[in-house]
């Protein structure tokens, strides 16, 4: 008699919001469901019925399922099944078991504000649950550097049920995939499930972006997608940061450059300091890259999460060379990035005097906007609509400013 068995999911007494599955398939003998749970008393029924209903949709009929549930929600328990499932039998080509879909709040915008972006480990749902309440402009559901090498498999099915069906709120939906083929391997399970932003990890040429952009078209097509996926190339070495520009402009659906600097700074020989000398050249290569390639330049995380008065001046130092947008790996961090890359009253003011006088040259028909006797160039003007958008945004500017 053949006999498969797969396991996924993690167990143990420090474990929480998460579930321990292993299914041993068998040709006989029925289902035997073996469920141990913390929240027994008040969802114990929904949760049987809810693996029954999984190994009905995978056609189990004859299996011992043993399951260790430390509080998962639904899309948790069904992807740690779906997990262990494939496990055993990995010649099989199953559907995707989805949960219900959560709220959709509409297709995601080029020149959106992307200040902020939380990083969360794609193999852990417990950060994932709650993540949209500290209100970051991007979540980023994380599938390269944060998962273990052995996990990565079922960490797309984590992350594909949680695009699914958590609420993002207004927080733009982020996946940071693999590189190489693993990583165009990992865009079937999330481009489908509403993906609004792919993180390509160390590029360094334009054909990378290339591939992922024909795979994204393959999937898109194959799916009937129209909403809009946007990509942010992360740069992470020398030559990345060479190429900066070339991999900014490689397609019209990159938004944004982002910047890795432990890589970076390895790859140069050298250790990271919070000084930032040793990669100064490298950051302004990339936001020049960018600006030249008219995408946003977004500087890199900082790796202390206790040190919110070094953080907020390595904001400050980022929003001064160029940079709009810095990444966050504790939920912590993210009011600090977003106070230090808000504009300044003196900003505010100057910003406001600046739009008026283009809105009065356009009610008059005037090609040129001047403020008093100096000209206003497009691109100052570009910058003064994008601090007052910025401002209202942040509470900092009422929004009948313009009536005062």
């Amino acid at each position: 008699m053949s006999v498969h068995t797969g396991n996924a999911g993690r167990r143990g007494d420090k474990v929480r919001s998460d579930a321990y599955v292993e299914i041993t398939i068998t040709e006989s003998g029925g289902i035997d469901l073996q469920f141990e749970s913390k929240v027994e008393t008040m969802y114990g029924e929904q949760t049987r019925a809810l693996f029954k209903d999984g190994l009905k949709h995978f056609g189990i009929e004859h299996a011992t399922v043993i399951v260790e549930d430390k509080g998962a929600l639904p899309f948790v328990l069904m992807a740690r099944l779906e997990g262990a499932v494939r496990r055993a039998l990995p010649e099989k080509n199953f559907e995707p078991w989805l949960p219900e879909a959560g709220p959709v709040c509409g297709p995601s915008e080029r020149r959106r504000s992307r200040r902020s972006r939380l990083y969360l480990p794609g193999n852990e749902p417990k950060y994932m649950i709650n993540a949209a309440l500290h209100s970051p402009e991007g979540i980023i559901l994380d599938l390269e550097d944060s998962v273990a090498m052995s996990e990565k498999d079922v960490a797309r099915m984590v992350v594909r049920n949680a695009l699914v069906h958590l609420d993002f709120r207004c927080s733009e939906k982020m996946v940071r995939i693999n590189q190489g083929q693993r990583g165009l391997d990992d865009l079937y399970w999330i481009v489908p499930c509403g993906v609004q932003v792919i993180l390509i990890p160390k590029v360094e040429t334009t054909e990378e972006i290339l591939n992922v952009v024909a795979r994204i078209d393959e999937i898109r097509l194959a799916k009937g997608i129209n909403d809009p996926i946007w990509l942010m190339p992360i740069i992470e070495s020398a030559k990345g940061a060479w190429f900066a520009f070339d991999i900014a402009s490689a397609h019209d659906t990159v938004v944004a450059l982002a910047v890795g600097l432990e890589d970076y700074t390895a790859d140069i020989g050298t250790q990271r300091t919070n000084e930032g000398r040793e990669s100064f050249w490298m950051r302004s290569q990339v936001v020049n890259g960018a600006r030249a390639a008219s995408v946003q330049p977004i500087d890199t995380v900082f790796s202390d999460v206790s040190d919110m008065e070094g953080l907020l001046e390595s904001v400050i130092e980022a929003k001064s060379i160029g940079f709009e947008g810095k990444g966050c790996i504790h939920p912590r961090q993210i009011e600090v990035v977003h106070k230090g890359f808000a504009p300044t009253e003196k900003e505010i003011e100057k910003s406001k005097k600046i739009v008026l006088a283009f809105e009065e040259a356009e009610r008059q028909g005037l090609g040129v906007v001047s403020l008093g006797s100096k000209m206003i160039d497009p691109p100052v003007v570009k910058r003064a609509l994008k601090t007052v958008d910025l401002a209202e945004k942040d509470g900092l500017l009422e929004q009948n400013w313009r009536e005062a």
